[in-house]
Order: C-alpha cells, then structure tokens, then sequence
C-alpha cells in the first residue's frame, strides 16, 4: 500500500513586534541568555590540570571556551545533517 506523503511543513513562528520569529530561535535566545548569565555568575578561580601541567584560570573563562566549543560544534554537526 502506498503511504500518503505531504510536502515540507513551515515551521512554526510566532509574531513579535510585528515580525514573525521561529520558535526555534526564541528557544535559541534564551538558552544563550541562561548560559551567559551563568558564566556571569561563576567568577572564582578554578585550577584544570592538563596532560602535563596544570593551569589556574578564572571558571567564567573556562565556561566561555567551552560554550563556544559547544556552538562551533553544534553548528557544524547541524550544517552537515542539512548536507544530507
């Protein structure tokens, strides 16, 4: 039997000041806002001990780097999903 198939939907926005916004970026939003906020908060120092030595570094830093890590990755692994 042949299955019924229907075309890309739209993704879902909402209207914002009169333009509309994919829910997906508003949910992108906030969670950048919450991760900012909680590198803002973690300021003491913390000591991360790497294969040969160990490095003292402000927590705020080390929660940047690896945010940022985290988007480049995303990133790439969501553009290379799109690809196939």
């Amino acid at each position: 039997m042949a299955q019924k198939t229907s075309g890309p939907q739209a993704p879902r926005t909402l209207t914002v000041r009169g333009r509309n916004v994919r829910v997906r970026t508003i949910g992108i939003l906030v969670l950048t806002g919450l991760a900012i906020w909680f590198i803002a908060v973690n300021t003491g120092s913390v000591a991360i001990r790497l294969w040969v030595s160990t490095v003292a570094l402000p927590l705020w830093a080390v929660l940047a780097v690896t945010l940022v890590a985290g988007m480049v990755l995303g990133g790439y692994l969501a553009r290379r999903r799109a690809r196939r």
